[in-house]
């Protein structure tokens, strides 16, 4: 029998990381379900992680393409690195429009980046494209991050036709992360590709993201032992099939 095959897409990962409660349980989860399954992560190139320490290097035949963002066509840079101390590969999406900056999702006043919804759109649609491009069809997608959060919207709209992950069971772990507002560009961005028959408000921030894509998914499950305001709201009220806290020994069961 192949190996099952498992994709996590997230916004962070240990060690690439630290002191981040989505980065650890990615990486614990991860390399628990390698050890049985063909495991690959995706998560975007922030500018605060060190391609000389942890070993990138650009994947040129990944590399290449140009994701075109609300008109203007930013190029798509695939990296990717093992795990240290493991044989796990994790790839990462760069673009020096979004990507190079020191701070992840707001300035060193914590003020959020004015193009996060851009970003994200730029990061959900640029793992799509490199799992096609590298025609590997995952049986299971783990969503981990708000920014993680927008491609069960993507894969209902805009990659609706597209019959690549038709079969793909969707996961999407949810945590007590911080929100952000996605400020007056989200609208525009998902109008050019095409998406037009929501509410834009109802996805005005990261949370309302995550929010409305715990219905889009197969399965929810709580990233964080005990979650907190509407995001627990949330988690308690969705139809979705949903899972208490899961340590990285049990994750595997959700999965089949």
């Amino acid at each position: 029998m192949p190996k099952q095959k498992i994709l996590y897409i997230t916004t962070e990962m240990f060690p690439y990381r630290e002191e981040s409660n989505i980065a650890n349980m990615v990486s614990k989860m991860a390399l628990k379900t390698h050890q049985q399954s063909d495991v690959r992560v995706f998560m975007p190139k922030f500018g605060a992680i060190s391609e000389r320490r942890f070993q990138l290097h650009e994947v040129i035949r990944l590399s290449g393409m140009n994701i075109i963002i609300n008109d203007l066509d930013q190029p798509l840079i695939i990296k990717v690195a093992s795990l240290p101390g493991e044989r796990l590969q994790v790839y990462f999406i760069d673009n020096e429009e979004y990507f190079k900056r020191r701070f992840y999702y707001s300035d060193e006043n914590g003020i959020p980046f004015s193009d996060n919804a851009e970003r994200a759109v730029f990061f959900a649609r640029g793992v799509l494209e490199t799992i096609k491009k590298l025609n590997w069809v995952p049986d299971v997608i783990h969503f981990n991050g708000w920014m993680s959060s927008f491609i069960p919207l993507y894969l209902k709209t805009f990659y609706k036709n597209d019959f690549y992950f038709n079969n793909t069971k969707l996961v999407l772990s949810v945590y007590n992360e911080e929100n952000y507002d996605l400020g007056e560009t989200l609208a525009d961005v998902l109008k050019f590709d095409g998406i037009k028959d929501i509410d834009a408000t109802d996805y005005s921030t990261s949370q309302k993201f995550v929010i409305k894509s715990m219905d889009l998914v197969d399965v929810v499950i709580k990233g964080d032992e005990f979650l907190k305001g509407e995001i627990d709201e949330a988690f308690n009220n969705t139809k979705t099939q949903k899972f208490e806290f899961l340590d990285s020994d049990s994750i595997g069961q959700i999965y089949k």
